[in-house]
């Protein structure tokens, strides 16, 4: 009786289809509370962008039942691209893992560095947050979870902090970049600013982020370290560890070698192909497909082995794959609502009222918040810059201030809302959950947004240009 009693009275977190559905249903209340209304908009450049003053109110949408049940699967269909990514990616490393290569690998590479354990972490994290700061990659960097979990693990860390080396350091990059193409780039682009410009303090904000960063995830590292009980993820079992092994030893055999030279070839292919042939989804799936393959075909594996490895990759991911498109779906009821432009006016308006001196950091609060219905940095810099820049002028903020109100206010949310793909991708290979995710980083997000904030500030007070 006393135990039924406890468990009664504990509260237990809802699980994230729970989260996200329910958030789907606001979405659809407040289309019968928010006007419709919408921006005109113009092809510039190869991108839509919103015409500044343009915003009208138009006709009703208002969601019906039926269309809250509908936009799951359109938010599926939208995301297919993205969730196939992360099925085939995961297939792929099924096969890899099937091989024995990334246990032989990792007790190897554990061998080299042991007592220098700690250096793992801000080696990595720098190298993952300078091609997020320079090249702008995101989904490129996941596969990388797949061998760091099980090397943070048997070095004496956890699951969380392999992944948060790759997703952190990626996203502190991206949301800290002085030479992102597609944040920086496309936002000085609308702006009218010379491409990179104001790069020096971009940098130096770009340590500070990233220093923060790494400091957090080192915090940690070191106190599971002492205390493996001390994990958020104690206890819990993660499909690319397997903890009945971790005090065997493990060969790294030649086939092993040419398993992680057929993965090593496909990174670079990789980096080569977005860099310099602009790939999308589409071709990175089919090189992670084309590895999978290979790396049977070294190990020598029969092609219904490789199939039945493949499935079980697959298979582990499915729960973290569909989230991706579950969380689109509340964009989809804003989007067809016709309520999203009347957030992104309402927004706007309410900065046009601030005195000058909080002018910027209202922008900055102002791209925070719709960067939680529109994840993408791209599309968000097409959608708010147009709007941002003329009001930036009539404040008194300059153009390069706007920019930087944009970059950070877009970027600290990418590691913590489930509608950014790249991230629920993440957490989905790397086996964990975001109940668990948002336990872990909850603080970090309050310190990103301080900074962020103190960022923007200093940029308004020393006329940044």
């Amino acid at each position: 009786m006393e135990m039924q009693t406890e468990k009664k009275g504990r509260f237990r977190v809802p699980h994230v289809y729970v989260i996200l559905f329910s958030v789907i249903i606001i979405g659809a209340i407040c289309t019968y509370i928010i006007p419709a209304g919408e921006f005109d908009r113009i092809e510039q450049d190869g991108r839509t962008i919103v015409v500044p003053g343009s915003y009208h109110e138009i006709p009703e949408n208002r969601t019906t039942i039926l269309n809250v049940f509908e936009s799951i699967h359109k938010g599926m269909i939208a995301t297919a691209p993205l969730i196939f990514y992360i099925f085939i990616v995961g297939g792929a490393f099924g096969i890899l893992r099937a091989t024995g290569a990334i246990e032989g690998a990792v007790h190897s590479m554990a061998k080299k560095i042991a007592g220098r354990e700690q250096l793992l972490i801000p080696v990595l994290m720098t190298f993952f947050a300078l091609s997020g700061a320079m090249l702008g990659l995101a989904e490129e960097t996941i596969p990388y979870i797949t061998i760091l979990i099980p090397l943070a693990v048997l070095i004496g860390f956890d699951s969380m902090v392999g992944t948060a080396i790759v997703l952190l350091g990626t996203s502190a990059g991206f949301t800290a970049a002085f030479m992102n193409p597609f944040t920086v780039g496309i936002a000085q682009g609308i702006a009218e600013l010379p491409i990179f410009s104001g790069m020096y303090l971009r940098i130096i904000f770009f340590v500070i982020f990233l220093t923060v960063s790494i400091w957090y995830v080192m915090r940690y590292a070191n106190k599971i370290k002492k205390n493996p009980k001390a994990s958020v993820m104690f206890g819990e079992k993660n499909a690319l560890i397997d903890s009945s092994d971790s005090n065997q030893t493990f060969p790294f055999t030649t086939r092993h070698k040419l398993a992680f030279f057929v993965l090593l070839g496909t990174l670079v292919g990789l980096a080569v192909g977005v860099i310099k042939f602009e790939w999308g989804l589409t071709q990175m799936t089919g090189l992670f497909l084309i590895m999978g393959i290979l790396i049977g075909l070294v190990s020598k594996m029969n092609f219904s082995s490789m199939a039945e490895a493949f499935i079980k990759g697959c298979e582990v991911l499915i729960m973290g794959a569909l989230v991706v498109g579950i969380a689109n779906a509340i964009l989809i009821i804003l989007r067809e609502g016709l309520i999203m432009d009347t957030i992104l006016y309402g927004l706007a308006s309410a900065v046009d009222s601030l005195p000058p001196q909080l002018a910027a950091l209202g922008m900055y609060i102002v791209q925070c918040l719709v960067n939680y219905i529109v994840p993408s940095g791209s599309g968000q810099a097409a959608l708010t810059m147009p709007i941002m820049v003329p009001l930036s002028d009539l404040l008194g903020v300059t153009r390069q201030t706007a920019v930087l109100a944009f970059q950070f206010g877009d970027g600290i949310s990418n590691i913590f809302t489930p509608t950014s793909g790249y991230f629920m991708a993440g957490l989905a290979l790397g086996g964990i959950s975001w109940i668990k995710w948002v336990k872990w980083i909850w603080p970090l997000i309050v310190i990103h947004y301080v900074l962020g904030a103190i960022f923007v500030t200093i940029a308004q007070l020393i006329n940044y240009q």
